[in-house]
């Protein structure tokens, strides 16, 4: 099973659960009185909420660069799902007017440009909508480190305070499916490539434009229903998979 594949590359021995409904109560008593206090009080999932019961939502964001110290974000998207369904009506797109410029390199990848971000709020007057987006679910992510790091620094500059969440993260889901593939085949395969359209692939996903926030959230969220067609099981509890 998956859950015994994640403490076996760990290292052999089972691994201490996130108990993410604990730490948001810790933190509500914490936070300051606002927007972050409210998301913490709402809550999150139990420990043993089955993945099939599990609300979740597909998040991506593009940002000026990958320093979450110094670049900013400019753009998120987020879907709301299941493990069976991905529901598209509940899409949201968000634009954010940066404080600084945009450089050439990150324009190349992600095609935003100042024109179209001139009428775009700043941050801190969507950051609220976007916690009430978050609250109550776990966050599909292909990539931990991206969102919960610009996140977490976006909060704490406008609130003084951090923001974390609970995540399943495709990227690394990926990386342990492939740990199974037997040793034979690593040492005369190339190395796999664990870039979003890479994995999507290898279950004969549809190809889309990389690099728009939205997009890009989709592609997650019909990531994520594959690996667990393939890898996961839905009647495990979320806490077996979450970071």
């Amino acid at each position: 099973m998956f859950m015994r594949l994640i403490r076996t590359i760990k290292g052999n021995k089972p691994q201490p659960l996130q108990d993410w409904q604990a730490m948001f109560a810790q933190w509500a008593k914490d936070a300051p009185e606002g927007p972050l206090k409210r998301y913490y009080e709402a809550g999150t999932v139990a420990l043993d909420t089955k993945l099939k019961d599990t609300p979740l939502l597909a998040l991506d964001l593009e940002t000026t660069g990958l320093n979450s110290k110094t670049d900013e974000i400019i753009s998120l998207g987020s879907v709301p799902m299941d493990h069976r369904i991905v529901r598209c009506n509940g899409a949201q797109y968000w634009m954010a007017k940066p404080k600084g410029t945009l450089n050439a390199e990150s324009v190349t990848i992600h095609e935003i440009t100042h024109s179209e971000l001139a009428e775009a709020p700043p941050l801190h007057r969507i950051l609220n909508e976007i916690l009430n987006t978050l609250s109550g679910k776990v966050v599909v992510v292909h990539c931990v480190s991206i969102e919960r790091e610009f996140l977490l620094e976006a909060a704490l500059n406008v609130y003084g305070f951090p923001l974390y969440f609970p995540v399943l993260d495709t990227m690394d889901i990926e990386r342990l499916a492939l740990s199974k593939t037997p040793w034979w085949k690593r040492i005369i395969a190339r190395r796999p490539s664990l870039r979003l359209d890479a994995c999507r692939q290898r279950y004969h996903l549809p190809r889309y434009k990389a690099h728009h926030a939205l997009t890009d959230a989709l592609s997650s969220a019909e990531l994520l229903q594959a690996q667990i067609s393939y890898h996961l099981d839905p009647e495990v509890n979320i806490s077996d998979y979450w970071l």
